[in-house]
């Protein structure tokens, strides 16, 4: 018989926009499928082991996708080794020469982003890419970003608008269409999250392609990271998205993180750690940023859906921190270790991430049996 945690319940799970289903090698992109997680390297592609280095890296911190860069022809030439021994599905990155869209292919990569605003004569060659991309069953991203707008739109629109945006993404669209070609994901980019959700928001009515949500050049990881979360937010929350990368001035694994907490606090990823935490105030007689810290280190990589609670001083203690699996409240030099609102033991200062690690791991087999049902 399970014994029941009362594990951190999952916000309602949005309606999803129905679009159409992509394979990104073994990964279902839209049509219902989970909304994966993106990153991209910021290796040399043409440094193998480096590259593949940093997709083992993001590939254990959730990823499900990864974007690598061919600006050169050794990026190029490099291609078929990564993909070979690559822990995710690599899409190449393509800007300017449209020659590597066919290397990439050849390469075996799991899809392509394409950037045509960018790429030389690229409406002439769209011909030859659907041909080629459909042979191989690749699917083709249509990136638009506001910075490599189409020039002709930028004259029409004045500036990166969203309709201007949408226009561009569209009529690419139309192209391949025109080849029969359908295996197509959408993103387009802005800085600025309200034109980014305007113009995702018109994608969305518009067509029934999947899409790639992202605050390009969102900034650095305080302040992109609360960009990127209100405008994903919106969009997730309204059922608009299928795959996202947050883009930060970051290390990539930072963010894959902040992508995976993303989806999870929307219900659209399962949980695993929460650190519930109060800010600080006057009352306290510990470092609570520090030990707050020390425990989510602690707890990193923790295999089970988990709420601890770190609070400053008895008065935000067990009774605010109620529906935590654990937690501690401090003073005087201890902490009060709660389990569910209930204060089972106190031990020093010195121990409380000891000890919540080791009442934790006393719970991991009931926890695991909660996961999988009553028996």
């Amino acid at each position: 018989m399970s014994v029941h945690l009362g594990l951190p319940a999952l916000p309602r799970t949005p309606v999803r926009r129905p679009t159409r289903q992509l394979h990104v090698g073994d990964v279902l992109v839209g049509g219902g499928a989970p909304v994966s997680v993106q990153t991209m390297t910021t290796t040399l592609t043409a440094d193998v082991d480096a590259t593949l280095q940093q997709i083992a890296e993001v590939t254990a911190a959730g990823c499900d996708i990864v974007r690598v860069a061919v600006p050169s022809q050794d990026d190029a030439d490099a291609l078929p080794r990564i993909v070979a021994r690559s822990t995710l599905p690599v899409i190449a990155d393509i800007h300017f020469q449209p020659r590597y869209v066919f290397a990439a292919i050849d390469a075996g990569c799991a899809a392509v982003r394409v950037n045509p605003g960018n790429i030389r004569k690229f409406d002439d060659r769209v011909g030859e890419i659907a041909k080629a991309a459909a042979a191989a069953g690749v699917p083709i991203r249509i990136g638009v970003n506001a910075g490599s707008l189409d020039p002709r739109l930028l004259a029409k629109h004045g500036r990166a608008t969203p309709e201007a945006l949408v226009e561009s993404a569209l009529w690419e669209c139309s192209l391949f269409e025109e080849h029969g070609f359908r295996d197509i994901k959408i993103a387009v980019k802005h800085h600025d999250p309200a034109t980014m959700i305007a113009a995702n928001r018109l994608l969305a009515a518009a067509c029934d392609y999947p899409l790639h949500l992202g605050v390009t050049e969102a900034g650095p990881a305080f302040q992109g990271a609360i960009k990127t979360a209100v405008a994903f937010g919106i969009l997730l929350g309204e059922g608009i998205g299928d795959t996202i990368r947050v883009s930060l001035s970051a290390p990539p694994v930072e963010q894959v993180k902040a992508g995976c907490h993303i989806l999870s606090s929307l219900g659209l990823r399962p949980r695993k750690l929460e650190i519930v935490s109060c800010p600080g105030c006057g009352r306290l007689q510990v470092d609570i940023h520090r030990l707050a810290a020390q425990v989510e280190a602690a707890f990193d990589g923790f295999p089970h859906p988990i709420r601890v609670a770190v609070m400053g001083c008895v008065v935000n203690g067990p009774g605010e921190a109620r529906e935590a699996d654990l937690g501690v409240s401090c003073g005087n030099g201890k902490g009060q270790i709660f389990r569910k609102g209930q204060v089972i033991r106190t031990v020093p200062e010195s121990r409380i991430v000891e000890a919540l690690l080791e009442e934790a791991l006393a719970l991991d087999p009931l926890i695991a049996d909660e996961e999988a049902g009553p028996s």
